[in-house]
């Protein structure tokens, strides 16, 4: 390596986290009762799998727990009341690593801890102002992978920017080096171009190509604020309109950087760089092999997401291929490092099982389709740890299909029932090839489900029974499936939920919930919020607007740019659907949403004023314009991808902004945020409750403490779904 490259990667070392030693844990022996109806979600088991970490949310927040497997018995390995958002147990046996949220809000740090709660220490994140994720385990255990992302430099610090050179890419170049046009976007819209965007590579610079895009759905399960996972994080995969972690500054200032690491968690070792990236989208470390020469990095906007095997002895590219959005783990390597196992969409509308040869080096010489199914999304990818055999989970139309898969001869795959609707998480579990996985369905909470090989699966004990989901009388309700028309022919989705104790063919009061993302996509599981409108006699459709995923790439791409005006018209469309079915009664419609969501309710309020009689819009941008000035600034580079740049395309965004049609506002509104949220700051719903007041309308705000973008405590999440219920309960008419 030449010397200043060298010595650039040395001065990237130094922001490399160092572990921080904390108390042990005082919970590991307490097991405190339930205080609400309890999920539990994001397994990872121990090598024997015997044991199993899990998140589960019993006293209120979620807190990371140990549990039997088979078993009943389970210890709250940190009573520490951070929430916690992800969770991996070492190969080795030897340390458990998790993400959580200081004060609930949106930067994130990782932490270690002994199985016996002991050793407790963050391993990175602990910086002010930097936010560190999860990264997978190299296959010894001796390292955990991180990605670090760091603040700006103070201002008045220059930052170089390189243009994009138009050439091919050359996949022996360094790791920055990324294909020219990485970031362009297929459909109708061509919004960004140009140059500026800052640098990226492991010595900061190379061209520049391009931003991310917002957040979409990462687990599995649409990231409302429900008493159970939630699927956002402020970070590279998160959630929301933008939470891709990572960018430049729009306006020309200094990027944003992300750098991964494998670090030692005992602090023995030095930490060993592996990727870094300016101006970065999203920036995961997926997989090292077996011998440690090569890495598996997942870089890259929403709709732009590539796999990278990168070699770890000189940052160089072996070779770059596109995978799809969704759940970050996406492949492994084989055992001798030759084939690389995929989720990926490379060259199709749906992702499927890839398997792609490597050379020495880590270059593509081939390419084969493993396993893919017409019109379903491979979602989820587990393997055994000797790499024979696969768990697949594919989304089907909303719901999950299981099936088990061996990579090493042409047996077909075998279905594994499922007890319930849709699967968040696999991972398995033992030698012996059993596996663990995270449930959630319309009628039941979040649970883990445990599956040995060869047998059915059952739920664990410490997971909370179907019969416990609800309070005894009122059942929760199954979702039946509707697939709307668009006025543009444009098929839609989503799930209708019909209140219990309504005459057959008599439409009712409805709401409609629109999910975030916009990525996300409607799932049919059980949801505390859907749960409580219905208990008020309203029925919930929550569809799948165009921009949601599950429904081809062109569908996830059809909403970009000048596509968002009819992403609006989706909305009024859904409602007519149910109106024309005789479903919903026409006098009687509300919107609702979070994040995207809110944002597309408050577009529904004044692009269509006389459709809803009123709205709740949660966590929801007013004004794009002020939402890119307000944001953190990697999250301003990922919206851009999506909406527009805030300064080349400030027309677009104004006219796409409910702020600036206001004045067609007719219903009472009320906003719900978090305190804590810079994703999408509290005062994107300050200025539109202000503006529904100053033009005589009854509008409120809730703001709720101790919260981010995402609703995690259960006190919270219980405040909010009453106050919107009694919200919609009064201006309905109920």
């Amino acid at each position: 390596m030449a010397a200043d490259a060298r010595d650039r990667l040395i001065g990237a070392m130094s922001a490399a986290p160092v572990p921080v030693p904390l108390a042990d844990a005082a919970g590991t022996r307490d097991t405190p009762r339930p205080l609400v109806a309890h999920g539990c979600w994001y397994p990872s088991a121990d090598p024997m799998g015997e044991w199993v970490a899990f998140i589960c949310d019993r006293t209120g927040v979620p807190q990371l727990w140990t549990g039997l497997a088979d078993g009943s018995e389970i210890h709250l390995l940190d009573a520490d009341p951070d929430p916690v958002t992800e969770v991996s147990w070492s190969p080795d046996g030897r340390w458990i690593a998790y993400t959580v949220a200081p004060g609930g809000g949106e930067h994130t740090r990782v932490l270690c801890v002994r199985p016996d709660g002991t050793g407790r220490r963050i391993v990175a994140g602990a910086d002010a102002g930097s936010s560190a994720y999860l990264g997978c385990w190299t296959r010894d255990g001796s390292a955990v992978a991180v990605t670090v992302a760091e603040p700006p430099p103070p201002t008045g610090l220059t930052v170089r920017t390189v243009l994009p050179e138009p050439s091919a890419p050359d996949h022996g170049t360094a790791f920055g080096d990324l294909p020219t046009g990485w970031a362009e976007r297929d459909g109708p819209a061509t919004l960004l171009g140009g140059t500026g965007h800052g640098q990226v590579g492991p010595d900061g610079s190379g061209p520049d190509h391009g931003t991310g895009a917002p957040a979409g759905h990462g687990t599995g399960v649409a990231g409302r604020a429900t008493d159970g996972p939630v699927h956002g994080t402020a970070g590279p995969d998160g959630e929301g309109p933008g939470l891709d972690g990572g960018g430049s500054g729009l306006d020309g200032g200094a990027p944003d950087r992300l750098t991964a690491y494998l670090v030692d968690p005992s602090g023995l070792g030095s930490p060993v760089l592996v990727a870094a990236e300016s101006g970065a989208a999203t920036l995961r470390v997926c997989d090292v092999s077996q011998d440690g020469r090569l890495a598996l990095v997942r870089r890259g906007p929403r709709g732009r997401r590539e796999a990278v095997v990168v070699r770890t002895a000189d940052l160089a590219t072996g070779s770059v291929l596109r995978v799809g959005d969704g759940d970050p783990w996406i492949g492994r390597f084989s055992q001798d490092g030759r084939t690389l196992w995929l989720r990926s969409d490379h060259e199709r509308q749906f992702a499927a099982l890839l398997a792609a040869t490597l050379d020495e080096d880590g270059g593509r010489v081939g390419l084969s389709v493993v396993a893919e199914r017409e019109g379903s999304d491979l979602e989820l990818l587990a393997f055994a740890e000797d790499g024979r055999t696969a768990a697949l989970a594919w989304n089907v139309r909303g719901a999950s299909e299981l099936e088990t898969l061996s990579l090493s001869t042409a047996a077909r795959p075998r279905r594994v029932p499922l007890p319930h609707e849709v699967v968040t998480r696999i991972t398995r579990a033992g030698p012996a090839g059993g596996t663990v996985l995270a449930l959630s369905g319309s009628q039941r909470r979040p649970g883990v489900w445990w599956a040995p090989p060869g047998g059915l699966s059952a739920r664990t004990p410490w997971s909370s029974r179907d019969e416990d989901a609800v309070p005894p009388g009122r059942p929760p309700v199954r979702p039946v499936p509707l697939r709307p028309t668009a006025r543009d022919g444009v098929r839609l989705g989503g799930w209708y939920y019909r209140a219990a104790g309504r005459d057959a063919g008599r439409p009712g009061p409805c709401v409609i919930h629109l999910h975030g993302g916009p990525e996300e996509q409607e799932r049919p599981v059980f949801d505390p919020l859907y749960h409580e409108l219905l208990g008020r006699g309203l029925d919930v459709f929550a569809p799948d607007v165009r921009g949601s995923s599950g429904w081809g790439r062109s569908f996830v791409d059809a909403d970009l740019g000048t596509g968002r005006f009819a992403a609006i018209d989706d909305v009024a469309d859904c409602a007519a659907h149910v109106v024309l079915d005789g479903l919903a009664d026409p006098t009687r419609l509300a919107v609702m949403g979070r994040s995207y969501g809110g944002y597309l309710t408050m577009a529904s309020l004044v692009w269509h004023p006389e459709l809803f009689r009123t709205g709740v819009a949660v966590c929801g941008m007013s004004d794009l314009s002020t939402f890119f000035a307000g944001t953190e600034p990697w999250i301003a580079e990922s919206a851009a991808h999506k909406y527009g740049h805030p300064v080349r395309d400030r027309e677009l965004l104004r006219s796409l902004s409910p702020m600036s049609r206001v004045d067609a506002l007719r219903v009472p509104l009320l906003a719900v945020h978090g305190e804590h949220d810079t994703n999408v700051p509290p005062g994107e719903s300050e200025q539109m409750v202000r503006a529904a007041r100053e033009r005589g309308l009854p509008a409120e705000m809730l703001t709720l403490r101790d919260e981010g973008h995402e609703f995690r405590r259960a006190d919270n999440r219980r405040l909010f779904r009453r106050t919107a219920a009694d919200w919609m309960q009064r201006h309905l008419g109920l």
